[in-house]
């Protein structure tokens, strides 16, 4: 499967906080911009004219300006970027080092903030990635958990760990990957 991924356009109220399932608003004009790119990409590249979103408005935005402009946009809760549970919409320098450190030990199964463990995205996207594997290729406006999850199996897969994970593409940027199909068992081992 043909991923061509890119990272929602910022929102500005993010800066310096930790925003997972935060439901942010996204300036019209930033949700423009990148459609107008992924547009120009499509077309450029023969892809298909269908984007995923999760249905978080930074990413949904996007998605809603293509629709306007004949494309098939389809919403799925699977997309979500991971829930940072008490943590959402804290500073992050407000967030005790001795909780990121617990983290960072227990990376794959922790639960940050309570939220949602890294496992639990990873079989979330495992679902999602499954029940399209005969696709071929899948344009998604797409959170950076997911895309981290996503380049994580597309590469080596060595151990899931806070300093071997993979660094967060920036806002806007467009990330292809060729990814094989995940199994549970590789997500199992990933710890």
């Amino acid at each position: 499967m043909e991923l061509w991924l890119w990272r929602h356009p910022r929102c500005p109220q993010a800066a310096g906080r930790c925003i997972g399932r935060t439901d942010l608003p996204l300036d019209a004009r930033r949700a423009k911009r990148l459609a107008h790119r992924l547009r120009a990409t499509a077309r450029r590249e023969g892809l298909p004219r269908q984007v995923w979103t999760s249905p978080l408005q930074r990413c949904r935005a996007v998605g809603r300006w293509l629709r306007r402009w004949g494309w098939r946009h389809h919403v799925h809760p699977s997309l979500l970027e991971l829930d940072f549970g008490h943590w959402e919409g804290r500073r992050w320098h407000e967030i005790s080092s001795l909780e990121v450190t617990a983290w960072e030990a227990d990376f794959l199964q922790h639960r940050p903030g309570g939220g949602e463990s890294l496992a639990s995205l990873m079989a979330r996207l495992q679902g999602f990635m499954q029940q399209r594997a005969q696709a071929g290729v899948l344009l998604v406006v797409a959170h950076a958990g997911c895309m981290q999850v996503l380049r994580w199996w597309a590469q080596a897969r060595s151990e899931a760990t806070a300093s071997r994970w993979p660094v967060a593409p920036p806002h806007g940027r467009l990330l292809r990957l060729a990814l094989p199909q995940p199994r549970c068992e590789e997500i199992e081992r990933a710890g």
